[in-house]
């Protein structure tokens, strides 16, 4: 993936030794620091249409999570936890205290979004603030699985699937299955939001076999051993510290079944949050949107 277009021009590139293998970052920007977390299917390259205005008034750092993007893909263990959200939550730690942030804000989308509210909830006092951009907990997700949502969510089950299932059945056409993937996402069912430049990148990723196994092992965490952290953290009245913000898509996973803010409720108790007019992918369909509602937010500390 060495011959992919810089999207982020003027930023730093590092890579940061981690327990969970080398973390391929960018860096950029001037103010208060602020994480910037990924999802499925894509990297870091999904933030570049907001990080100039963003970078305005923070320290952009904008890592691929392990296994994606230009990161190390850990081995999987026998029980999914190197993909676990809190083993991501605290490659990410250990990736900010590298870089001289004791405690940030963080923006996580997706994926990211999970790690991001994990790392919250393992980590108190590392975030001053949060930005959980569409989804709901992944507890919520599995306790409230009805037919409409499996059939909206298809990949979480799919992908959840023992190896070599998942791997060999996107593995044939990893390029089709991202495609239609992300264009059943969107609001308008299309990939007109994307830059080419963005989709070559994750192209890229999904077709190497090393990456896409780390997808679906990120997704067999989550349908394991996240659930029982989350259930864990439920059953002891942990709650995130910070204040935190929920940005969802009009059209976007959320929408359906429990309201976004009442998903969020149990775990998140200093809550507020908005629908922007877009589908699953915010800060490509919307940028400009996300910006007015999480901008005041970010910068309010």
């Amino acid at each position: 993936m060495t011959d992919l277009a810089d999207l982020f021009p003027g930023f730093a590139s590092h890579y940061v030794d981690t327990k969970a293998g080398r973390i391929f970052l960018r860096q950029g920007g001037t103010g208060s620091p602020l994480l910037l977390l990924h999802g499925f299917p894509q990297s870091h390259v999904m933030w570049h249409k907001v990080a100039e205005k963003l970078a305005e008034h923070h320290t952009l750092v904008i890592p691929d999570l392990p296994g994606y993007g230009w990161s190390a893909a850990p081995e999987e263990g026998n029980d999914h936890f190197p993909y676990s959200k809190r083993a991501m939550a605290a490659a990410m730690v250990e990736v900010m205290e590298h870089l001289g942030f004791a405690h940030f804000a963080l923006m996580g989308h997706d994926r990211g979004a999970r790690v991001g509210y994990r790392l919250g909830l393992d980590h108190p006092g590392r975030l001053d603030r949060l930005v959980v951009l569409d989804i709901v907990p992944t507890y919520v997700m599995w306790h409230k699985m009805d037919r409409a949502r499996a059939l909206q969510v298809y990949h979480w089950s799919m992908l959840a699937q023992p190896k070599p299932l998942p791997e060999k059945l996107i593995g044939d056409h990893p390029r089709w299955f991202l495609d239609w993937t992300m264009a059943s996402w969107t609001a308008a069912k299309d990939l007109t939001a994307f830059d080419a430049r963005a989709m070559a990148y994750y192209r890229a990723a999904i077709a190497s076999p090393d990456r896409l196994h780390a997808m679906c092992e990120d997704y067999r965490a989550g349908a394991t051993i996240d659930l029982a952290h989350d259930e864990a953290d439920l059953a002891a009245g942990r709650t995130l510290s910070c204040p935190t913000f929920a940005v969802w898509g009009s059209a976007g996973i959320p929408t359906r079944g429990v309201s976004p803010l009442d998903a969020w409720k149990a775990l998140a108790p200093k809550l507020d949050g908005k629908a922007v007019d877009s589908g699953h992918f915010v800060a490509e369909e919307a940028p400009q949107d996300l910006l007015a509602a999480a901008g005041p937010f970010l910068s309010a500390g």
